[in-house]
């Protein structure tokens, strides 16, 4: 199966497996491109780089928004429980202010109690328990509440450095959005640049032909639930690529695999890197329908493999979800989830 050629132009750049960090990538080779008089193929090939590059900053948006998104529901399980710990803080005060109240008008306050109302709380929660005119009841409750603010005192410094980190990840998600939309907009020129016959070849060559049934043999799934994501799969052939997808209308390479298999049931990480190790490695040799196939040694794209030397896939821009060879660009590892 290895040895299937890709199809050309297939959208992606052979050169293009060397493990590249997303960071890196995101920061690189920003500028505008020059529309020069280059030869033809020539911006055919960096238009293809181009989406190359745009799909790996593509995936490192998808991880930094998954862990935006997982922060926030971290930051509100923290601010629930705060305002949990702060209700069961005021009643506990609010219990100790009667028992105050009511030895007042027994004719005396306890020192003890009359602290809890002093400036300095916490000195009154260090010297209460050493007042000889405190009860055993008094020192418990009085134990309870120091406890309860120091917990309090910790969750409130724990949601705050939540929030520090969820800022830093939403900054990353823009950052790497913009990333994003400065490749595809180079890529835009460059395709714009081409003389309308060029152009028309390019994009006949990338939609045209592919959507359809190629020959998948007879291999089956590993699994049922592999071959209800098999079936979801197939259901989305001819929907277009759209950064940062995850279906139903549109999707990229890993939120097509991520839909597939949350039709069969199944969860999947967001991203191609996470997707990688979302089950058991097996040699291309043994693939079959279902298993995912992951791409570049920086594994910053995925498509499922449906039989016979053949995957199904999300491509780039303009080239809508597909079948391809499944060695159309180098394999770094193949998952049966």
């Amino acid at each position: 199966m290895g040895s299937h050629q890709r199809l050309a132009p297939s959208g992606f750049d052979r050169g293009a497996g060397v493990a590249v960090s997303l960071l890196s990538v995101a920061a690189a080779a920003l500028g505008a491109v020059p529309v020069a008089a280059a030869p033809h193929d020539d911006t055919r090939a960096r238009v293809d780089r181009l989406y190359t590059q745009a799909e790996k900053a593509t995936e490192a948006y998808n991880e930094a928004d998954e862990r935006a998104d997982a922060l926030r529901e971290e930051v509100g399980t923290a601010r629930d429980r705060i305002a949990r710990q702060q209700q069961r803080i005021n009643t506990m005060r609010d219990s100790l202010g009667s028992l105050a109240g009511a030895q007042y008008r027994s004719g005396g306050i306890d020192p003890a109690l009359a602290l809890l109302f002093a400036d300095d709380p916490d000195d009154y929660l260090d010297k209460a328990s050493r007042l000889d005119r405190i009860t055993a009841h008094q020192a418990g409750e009085l134990k309870e509440l120091q406890d309860a603010m120091r917990e309090l005192a910790q969750d409130r410094e724990e949601a705050a450095g939540k929030l520090r980190e969820l800022e830093r990840s939403r900054k990353a998600v823009a950052a790497h959005k913009k990333t994003v939309e400065r490749k595809l907009a180079a890529a835009r020129r460059l395709l714009n640049s081409l003389p309308d016959a060029e152009r028309e070849a390019y994009a006949r060559a990338s939609r045209s032909g592919r959507t359809g049934m190629p020959d998948l043999g007879s291999a089956t799934a590993a699994s049922g639930r592999g071959a209800a994501a098999v079936a979801a799969a197939r259901s989305a052939l001819g929907r277009p690529y759209v950064w940062g997808a995850n279906g139903p209308t549109g999707f990229d390479c890993s939120g097509l695999m991520q839909w597939s298999y949350a039709q069969a049931g199944i969860s999947l990480p967001r991203t191609s890197q996470a997707q990688r190790y979302a089950g058991r490695q097996v040699p291309l040799s043994e693939a079959r329908p279902g298993d995912l196939v992951v791409y570049r040694a920086d594994a910053s794209h995925v498509g499922m493999y449906m039989g016979n030397g053949q995957v199904i896939h999300a491509p780039y821009p303009g080239a809508p979800v597909r079948y391809d060879p499944v060695g159309m660009m180098p394999v770094s590892s193949v998952t049966r989830v």
